[in-house]
């Protein structure tokens, strides 16, 4: 930095002391302002989360694989092998944290009172577990010991339609390969309740290995879910993956299993800088008028400057550092007061007061705002730009005053 340039750079901030009243008031609509950005969007980014999360644990994982024919037809018919050879090393190795096989089949479950069509589940709970496709809570009784587990696990929901509890036992039917009905009578052991109460009525677990004893399917599956922890990385390790399952099955990702959550994921990231913009044009008319304030009131120093043989560029640049150390406080008090203030939200807020329109959006009764450095970064980029180019119009004016005038100015 030259000597004029430092000269200059501390001429700013000291000018922008001069009325430190006006300043204040303009650092801390600038706050302000960056607060709300950031607040806003981390309450989006945690909806947006916890739609797609919600969604993944239904799916579940953020890659699913299944016979060609199976999102078609979702019957016993269109299962696959268990996985073997080249698939079963590549869903071994990082960054795959996680992978299930199980068995997904439509059928009807009847108490003695009533039965519903539901999506039958036969799991194995040790590797359901890490996917995060496990109910919530169990409410009563217990989860599936293991893959042999004779029992079955209904949804709170569920069993009261079907006039049930624990204990009772139920009859679950479907159809095996050759199209003829399958079925068995299991004991309840456990009820479970789900963020959403339509899954409660929609899915009910029984062991994996026992409905393919049931079915007569051998150890063939229905799908093969798998997760590697990100779902917003899935494109980085999904193509080595379709790789190993090869031509013969299909290898798709969440954000093609669901279209919608896909695209409330990008909804999300471009409202998000929509927000951040229009926010801070509304603020860039106060900053602009502070400027222009600002040079009116010194005008006639402006134009001194000018007579001592101050270069126009000069006083440009010093007019636009002074919007830019004015920015900067103001991000760094916004930023600091997003963290505040956001953080101990993380937690989670209760919105059980509007669960039923939750629920419509995939969402559950609480709300747990996210607070991305990506956010804070981006509404920093927005501010910056967003406000020199507010700050070059007084700015130009002021590198253009007539330095006699300006003088003469009273």
């Amino acid at each position: 930095m030259s000597g004029a340039s430092r000269v200059v750079a501390v001429l700013a901030w000291r000018n922008l002391w001069r009325n430190y009243r006006r300043t204040l008031v303009m650092l801390l609509a600038i706050g302000t302002g960056v607060w709300a950005m950031i607040f806003m969007s981390s309450l989006m980014r945690g909806m947006t989360d916890q739609m797609v999360l919600n969604g993944l644990a239904v799916l579940p994982g953020e890659v699913q694989i299944h016979h060609p024919s199976y999102r078609n037809d979702p019957s016993v018919v269109n299962s696959m092998s268990a996985p073997g050879g080249d698939l079963l090393a590549a869903l071994e190795k990082p960054p795959v944290t996680a992978w299930a096989a199980r068995v997904r089949v439509p059928a009807v479950i009847a108490s003695e009172r009533d039965n519903r069509g539901v999506t039958l589940l036969g799991v194995d709970p040790s590797a359901e577990q890490p996917l995060g496709s496990l109910p919530d809570e169990i409410v009563e009784g217990r989860f599936l010991a293991d893959a042999g587990d004779r029992g079955v696990v209904l949804g709170a929901s569920l069993a009261r339609k079907l006039d049930t509890q624990l204990g009772k036992r139920v009859v679950i039917m479907s159809q095996d390969p050759q199209n003829n009905v399958a079925d068995r009578g299991s004991r309840v052991v456990g009820i479970y309740r789900a963020r959403l109460a339509s899954n409660e009525e929609q899915f009910v677990y029984a062991g994996r290995d026992v409905l393919q004893e049931m079915l007569g399917i051998g150890d063939a599956v229905s799908e093969i879910a798998i997760s590697a922890g990100d779902y917003r990385q899935v494109a980085l390790w999904a193509p080595a993956i379709i790789a190993a399952a090869g031509p013969d099955l299909e290898v798709l990702t969440w954000m093609d299993l669901d279209a919608f959550l896909a695209s409330m994921l990008n909804l999300q990231d471009g409202f998000t800088l929509i927000l951040m913009v229009v926010v801070f044009l509304v603020l860039s008319f106060g900053l602009v008028n502070t400027l222009a304030m600002a040079v009116f009131e010194r005008v006639r120093e402006i134009g001194l400057m000018q007579a001592l043989g101050m270069r126009p560029s000069l006083i440009l640049y010093q007019l636009l550092l002074e919007s830019l150390y004015l920015l900067l406080l103001g991000l760094a008090a916004g930023n600091l007061l997003a963290w505040v203030t956001i953080k101990p939200l993380e937690s989670g807020i209760d919105i059980s007061g509007v669960a039923q329109g939750m629920e419509m959006m995939g969402m559950g009764t609480t709300l747990y705002p996210a607070l991305a450095y990506q956010d804070m970064l981006m509404s920093t980029v927005v501010v910056i730009v967003l406000g020199l180019l507010a700050s070059l119009l007084p700015a130009w004016r002021a590198a253009r005053l007539d330095p006699v005038r300006a003088l003469n100015k009273t």
